[in-house]
C-alpha cells in the first residue's frame, strides 16, 4: 500500500503529469501536495513515454520552499520597483513638467513611450524565458530599468527623459511575465493563475505605499534625488538577484545554438499562438481593461480628482487608491474564478462594475470625498479582472506555450495601454481649443470618452467570449 506524506518537494515537473508501473499495471495520476514512497515503483513523466508530446525537463523541481520563494520575491520586488517608478510619474509629471519645460502633451507622450516601446519587446519576453530560463532574462532587465531610472533622475530634456522611459521599458518587458514564469516553474503550473494574481496583487500593494511616500517626501525633497535613491536601490536589487535568483531547474541550451536558431524559436511559439483565436479575445478585452487603469493611475487619476475638489495630497492618495483596488482585486478574481470554475462570469461582473464606478466619477457630481475614494477604490478592485486576461489565455494552449501566451496578452496589453494614456491629454488640448472650460468636469467628460469606450468594448468582447475554465486539471 503506497504510503502518502504531506511535503514541499514534489517528484514530478510542473507541466507533465506521472505515469505510475508496476507488475505490468499502468495509470495515471497528479498530485500537487503529495509525495509517493513505494518501494518497487518506478515513475516515468509522460513525457518519456513514446508518443507524448510534452516539452518539458526530465529532472524532478521543488515546489515551494526556500529557494522557490527567494526566486519568487527577487522577481516580484523588480516587478514592484519599475512598476513603483511608472506609477509615481502620476505624481511627479507636474514637477517634471515645470523643470524641464515641458507641454501638456509631452508629459502624456513620455508616459505612453515606455507602454509603446515595452510592448514592442514584450512579444519575446515569454519565449525568451521558455528557452533561457528567468536567471538569464531577468538579470539584464534590472540593470536596464536601474540604468533608466538614473536617466530620468538627471534629464535635462525632452529627448532625455523619452531615452529614461525607453530604457525602463526595455527592462520592464521582461518583469511581469517573469516573475509568472518563476512561480509557475517553481510552484507548478495548476497555480499558475493565482500566482500570476499574487504578483500583481503585491506590486500593487506597493504602488499604492510608493505613492503615498513620494507624495509626503516632495515637499522636503526635491524629485531628482529621490529617483536617484531609487536607481541606487535597483543596483541592490541587482547585487540581490545575482546572488539568489535561480531558475527552478537548469535550463540545457543545446551545443552550437546560434542566435538565429534562438529567434526561429521564439517566431514559432508566438506562430503558435497567435494561430489561436480565443488568445487574441483574451488579450484585446484583458488590454482595453488594464489601458484604463494606467491611463487613470499613471497619468490622469490625480487631475480629475482634482476637477472634483480635491486638493494635490488628497488627490494623489485617492489616485492611489485605484491601485490599492487593483491589488485586492488581483488577490480574489484569479480565487473566485478557481472556486466557480468560470472564467467568464468573472470577468463580466468586473468589467460591469468599472463602467458603473467610472460613470459616476466622470458624471455625477461629488458627494463627499469619502465617497470618491470609495469609488477610486472599487474601481481598481473592479479593474483586477485584466488578471483573468492570463487565465483564460492560457487555458486554450499547451502548458510549454502558456509562457507564450502571457507574453501576447501582455505585449497588446502594453500597445493600447499606451495609446490610451495620450488620448485624453489629445482630447483634453482638443476641448479647450472648442472652448471647453478649463478645469472642468465637461472637460473631463470630453477627454475621458475613449475611456468609457474602451470598457463598453471590452464588455462586449468578453460577452461574446466562450467559457474555458479547464473541466479537469493534470
Amino acid at each position: 500500500m503506497p504510503r502518502f506524506k504531506s511535503c514541499s518537494r514534489i517528484h514530478r515537473p510542473p507541466s507533465s503529469s506521472w505515469i505510475v508501473r508496476r507488475a505490468g499495471a499502468t495509470r495515471a495520476f497528479a498530485c500537487p501536495f503529495l509525495t509517493i514512497h513505494q518501494g518497487n515503483t518506478d515513475f516515468q513523466r509522460i513525457a518519456d513515454v513514446p508518443g507524448a508530446a510534452m516539452n518539458t525537463p526530465s529532472t524532478p523541481i521543488y515546489h515551494g520552499g526556500a529557494k522557490a520563494w527567494a526566486a519568487w520575491c527577487i522577481a516580484v520586488a523588480f516587478v514592484s520597483y519599475y512598476f513603483s517608478f511608472q506609477t509615481t510619474y502620476s505624481i511627479v509629471n507636474a514637477s517634471v513638467q515645470k523643470d524641464v519645460g515641458l507641454s501638456i502633451s509631452q508629459v502624456g507622450h513620455i508616459a505612453a513611450i515606455y507602454t509603446w516601446v515595452m510592448a514592442a519587446c514584450q512579444f519575446v519576453s515569454g519565449p525568451l524565458l521558455d528557452r533561457l530560463g528567468a536567471r538569464r532574462v531577468l538579470l539584464p532587465a534590472i540593470g536596464l530599468v536601474t540604468l533608466g531610472v538614473l536617466t530620468f533622475a538627471n534629464a535635462r530634456s525632452y529627448g532625455m527623459l523619452l531615452l529614461a522611459q525607453t530604457l525602463v521599458a526595455l527592462g520592464s518587458c521582461s518583469g511581469f511575465v517573469g516573475a509568472g514564469y518563476i512561480g509557475g516553474t517553481w510552484f507548478g503550473w495548476d497555480r499558475f493563475s493565482f500566482m500570476f494574481g499574487l504578483v500583481q496583487f503585491t506590486s500593487s500593494l506597493l504602488a499604492v505605499l510608493s505613492q503615498n511616500l513620494l507624495t509626503w517626501a516632495l515637499p522636503v525633497l526635491h524629485w531628482r534625488p529621490l529617483f536617484n535613491g531609487a536607481a541606487a536601490g535597483g543596483a541592490l536589487l541587482l547585487g540581490v538577484a545575482i546572488l539568489w535568483l535561480r531558475d527552478a531547474q537548469p535550463i540545457r541550451t543545446p551545443s552550437g545554438h546560434a542566435t538565429v536558431t534562438l529567434l526561429q524559436g521564439v517566431s514559432r511559439s508566438l506562430a503558435r499562438v497567435a494561430r489561436v483565436p480565443h488568445a487574441w479575445a483574451a488579450a484585446i478585452f484583458g488590454a482595453l481593461c488594464f489601458g484604463v487603469l494606467l491611463s487613470l493611475g499613471v497619468v490622469w487619476g490625480p487631475k480629475l480628482m482634482t476637477i472634483r475638489g480635491f486638493g494635490g495630497e488628497s488627490a494623489n492618495l485617492a489616485s492611489s487608491l485605484l491601485w490599492l483596488g487593483s491589488a485586492v482585486g488581483s488577490f480574489i478574481f484569479p480565487w473566485v474564478s478557481d472556486r466557480m470554475r468560470r472564467r467568464k462570469l468573472p470577468i463580466l461582473i468586473g468589467l460591469v462594475v468599472q463602467l458603473c464606478t467610472l460613470a459616476l466619477l466622470l458624471y455625477v457630481p461629488t458627494a463627499s470625498r469619502a465617497f470618491d475614494m470609495v469609488l477610486c477604490f472599487v474601481f481598481g478592485l473592479g479593474n483586477a479582472v485584466h488578471m483573468l486576461a492570463f487565465s483564460t489565455a492560457a487555458d486554450v494552449v499547451a502548458k510549454e506555450y502558456i509562457g507564450t501566451s502571457a507574453a501576447l496578452v501582455s505585449g497588446i496589453m502594453s500597445v493600447v495601454a499606451g495609446l490610451m494614456i495620450s488620448r485624453p491629454g489629445m482630447r483634453a488640448a482638443s476641448g479647450l481649443e472648442q472652448g471647453v472650460a478649463p478645469a472642468s468636469l465637461a472637460l473631463a467628460q470630453f477627454a475621458a470618452r475613449p475611456l468609457m469606450a474602451g470598457l463598453c468594448l471590452a464588455l462586449i468582447i468578453a460577452l461574446l467570449m466562450r467559457e474555458t475554465y479547464p473541466a479537469s486539471r493534470n
